[in-house]
């Protein structure tokens, strides 16, 4: 399986506010990621989110 490698992309227009709870340490790392990449929080949420939906074992 291929790593996740975080890019940098554009807002797309379909979008769906909805509020989620996560751990403190996740969202630290997550932050990390959007500040080491100068992208926002959501988008690195976005592309986690897809990562894990395409490479779902099911």
């Amino acid at each position: 399986m291929e790593k996740l490698k975080i890019i940098k992309e554009q807002k797309g227009n379909d979008t769906v506010t909805r509020t989620i709870r996560i751990s403190g340490t996740t969202f630290d790392r997550i932050n990390e990621l959007a500040e080491k990449n100068k992208i926002s929080f959501n988008s690195v949420i976005n592309q986690i989110i897809e990562y894990g939906l395409n490479n779902l074992d099911e």
